[in-house]
């Protein structure tokens, strides 16, 4: 086994993943662990503290069996986002579930938000809208049912309990909707605003550094300095190196996430997608991003309404056209860029004729629209940058360049979440230069054909997508 390794803890929404890079940048060891997820009521979506915690030592168990310690110099944590923790400030312990980034059940109060007229302020300090997806709104339920409990998102939950530091990083700190983007620090209007005090929030930090000695609590970890921290989306779009200043960054995911960095001369992208900190090492680099609910949780929705797998629902949608049917997933509303949280998922333009691929086919063809969506609200796009699971899909890639009209390059790791978080551990544990490029991601390329079936397509989207919204709903895009 080579000295010099680099662990990288990729903490996503249903497993956790642990990839060992060598100083080459190539992988040496993986492991993986599920990581539980539950339904208790329609909107509610949880997962347990415990669980999490306990899915990072199962993985990195495997990653590291056999392994001396001795040559890892560092640890980069990647980790899902936007999802709210609770704990015993005390004890350590969980003092509630963990809230999903997915969870709808604080929608009420961010409507009462946005009927006071909150709106526009809100997203003029956070860059972002209104909405129950970020963790302020579900931080304040959680504290209501233990108000003196500290919290935060799942970084700052693996950190704490890892290294004993009430540490959050600044781009995961940037989605809880009470960060002040322009200066990354906690803003006191919006922690009065959601009722959070500032002593239950922890204190924010850069992506790279010094960011903790695991204790002995982290098992097999104990010893090893974490040395980067970034949100998985945001672990992404850095892997993808020099060629993210060009395009627009794609994460095909259970949702997806679409976003571009942001020049420092134009910081404001418009209202139709959130302003984040993509990292802060330490200057706080600003992107543009919309977010999807749903695009590989379509495709796992349908294949259990048709007992079935998701390959199969691949595979059965590449053998015919969607023939008309329009499926807008809107299972907990839509988002970016359309942010209405009370439309509702349509199946239309059904026939007798259409059946299971014609439906599969609608299903894949939505994830494409969808980030054909955002990337149109954000605009300037030389060409998409595509990662995450469901980018495998050669179908999806090719229609996704057809419905954007530009090139889609696909890098050909599915794991680009994990290798953002080495290559910035790396870097601040001194083992590549600062500057360095991103090492070693290849592309496979899809060029978009001809654009009058896609301009077919896009208008039948559009009358879906407007079937599916509520006429009364809050549209930042319209």
């Amino acid at each position: 086994m080579p000295e010099d390794l680099i662990l990288a803890i990729d903490q996503g929404t249903s497993s956790t993943k642990c990839l060992l890079v060598d100083r080459s940048g190539a992988v040496v060891r993986a492991g993986s662990a599920p990581v539980g997820i539950r339904y208790p009521r329609p909107g509610w979506v949880e997962q347990d503290a415990d669980d999490i915690l306990d899915s990072v030592s199962r993985a990195a168990a495997e990653c590291l069996d056999g392994v001396a310690l001795d040559t890892v110099v560092a640890v980069g944590l990647s980790t899902q986002r936007e999802s709210a923790v609770v704990w015993d400030r005390h004890t350590g312990r969980p003092a509630g579930p963990v809230l999903g980034w997915q969870d709808q059940r604080a929608q009420a109060f961010c409507d009462e938000l946005r009927a006071g007229g909150h709106d526009g302020p809100v997203r003029a300090v956070s860059g972002l809208p209104l909405d129950p997806m970020f963790s302020a709104a579900k931080l304040r339920w959680l504290l209501e049912r233990a108000p003196d409990a500290a919290v935060g998102t799942i970084d700052a939950w693996l950190l704490y309990a890892l290294t004993g530091e009430h540490r959050i990083e600044v781009g995961n700190a940037s989605r809880t909707q009470l960060l002040d983007v322009h200066s990354a620090s906690w803003s006191s209007d919006l922690l009065d605003l959601f009722g959070i005090p500032a002593s239950a929030l922890p204190e924010i930090v850069a992506s790279a550094g010094d960011l903790g000695t695991i204790g002995k609590h982290g098992g097999i970890l104990a010893g090893l300095p974490i040395t980067a921290v970034l949100g998985d989306s945001h672990a992404a779009l850095y892997a993808h190196g020099p060629r993210a200043a060009d395009g627009v960054k794609v994460t095909y995911g259970t949702g997806s996430s679409v976003m571009r960095l942001l020049p420092d001369t134009a910081p404001d992208p418009g209202e139709d997608v959130c302003v984040t900190v993509a990292w802060g090492d330490p200057g706080a680099r600003l992107a543009a991003e919309g977010n999807i609910r749903s695009s590989g949780a379509t495709i796992t929705w349908l294949a259990d309404l048709l007992d079935t797998t998701p390959e199969r629902v691949a595979a059965l949608a590449a053998t015919a056209s969607s023939d008309g049917v329009q499926l807008v997933p809107a299972f907990g509303g839509l988002a970016a860029p359309w942010w209405d949280d009370t439309a509702t998922g349509t199946i239309t333009g059904l026939t007798f004729g259409a059946g299971a691929a014609q439906l599969a086919r609608a299903a894949i063809e939505s994830i494409a629209h969808q980030v054909t969506d955002v990337v149109d609200a954000i605009g300037s796009a030389g060409c998409l940058l595509a990662d995450g699971g469901a980018s495998g899909n050669d179908q999806l890639m090719q229609i996704q360049a057809d419905l954007a009209g530009v090139p889609v390059r696909r890098a050909r790791t599915a794991n680009l979440s994990a290798l953002g978080a080495v290559h910035l551990a790396g870097r601040a544990a001194g083992l590549w230069p600062a500057g360095a490029p991103s090492t070693g991601v290849a592309y496979d390329d899809f060029a978009p054909r001809d654009g009058t079936a896609a301009a077919e397509l896009r208008s039948g989207w559009r009358q879906a997508v407007a079937r599916a919204s509520t006429p009364s709903a809050h549209h930042l895009g319209s």
